[in-house]
């Protein structure tokens, strides 16, 4: 059994491995509560989200490829404008991070709810928009930093920023892309490492590496601990079946079971045949 970080929807070769060699895979991003809540996807889209901001404003910086602009801008110098794409845990965190940095932020997303919720809790000192492919563009034109944070759990990420749009921008605009794990949200976006983390596209300074927490250890590994280790210790006590029986939100984890595809999500990302297994 492999109870870890997968995304599978993004990649095919570890999917078909796993099948191959008759894994049963539990996937971290994809253990989901009866809320809908992701408790072990919460934790590292966190840090994700507080670090784009931190990983954005390095881009700005003119020895990076940036335009050499600060986030805060200064006295007499308006502050840089912030664009984030997602309102989920990644981009409330990518907000406080941004607001702390007295950036001029605007976030984008499909569910007014979300919105209203971050309105309040920023109280106000974010501009919230509704997600549309106008207001988009728009945004994304006028961004000096743009930060992706969309997700649909078990899926690969919609392309919502087009080349286009990324050829719109002023050069020398940074675009972190959080969800390059599972595919990224900009058609110009593809994975990275911390060695080697960013490159440039049309200009624009591009930071995509795929595990963005793994620049901070030892935050991270606690941040993650605190919430893994009750499910470890249920499957390793418990076995995977018993375990899934009684925690139904072990059950929304499993990908691959007994060599099938166990999550819609990822057989429809390939185009194969999925079975959600019963115990």
């Amino acid at each position: 059994m492999l109870f870890t970080y997968l995304h599978l929807a993004a990649e095919e070769r570890l999917t078909q491995e796993l099948l191959t060699r008759k894994v049963s895979a539990v996937a971290y991003e994809t253990v989901t509560m009866p809320n809908g809540t992701l408790p072990l996807l919460t934790p590292m889209s966190e840090v994700a989200g507080r670090l784009s901001i931190q990983a954005g404003a390095h881009c700005l910086e003119a020895r990076n490829g940036g335009k050499g602009i600060l986030l805060s801008g200064a006295s007499g110098v308006p502050p840089a404008k912030v664009v984030i794409i997602g309102a989920g845990i990644v981009g409330i965190n990518a907000c406080h991070a941004a607001v702390g940095m007295q950036a001029q932020v605007s976030i984008i997303d499909i569910n007014p709810s979300r919105l209203a919720y971050v309105r309040d809790i920023m109280k106000g000192s974010v501009t919230t928009i509704m997600s549309n492919r106008a207001n988009i563009e728009q945004e994304v034109l006028g961004a000096d930093l743009l930060i992706g944070a969309v997700l649909i759990p078990g899926a690969r990420t919609p392309k919502i920023v087009t080349r286009d749009m990324v050829k719109s921008m002023e050069p020398g605009s940074a675009i972190v892309d959080t969800s390059v794990d599972q595919g990224g949200l900009c058609e110009t976006t593809h994975p990275t490492t911390h060695d080697d983390p960013t490159y440039i596209a049309h200009k624009v300074v591009h930071y995509c590496v795929a595990n963005m927490p793994g620049a901070v250890p030892r935050t991270s590994t606690y941040a993650l601990t605190n919430s893994t280790l009750s499910y470890a210790l249920e499957l390793a006590d418990q076995g995977p079946e018993t375990a899934m029986a009684r925690n139904r939100a072990l059950m929304r984890g499993l990908n691959i079971y007994q060599r099938k595809i166990a999550l819609k999500a990822v057989g429809e990302a390939f185009g194969m045949d999925y079975e959600e297994p019963r115990f």
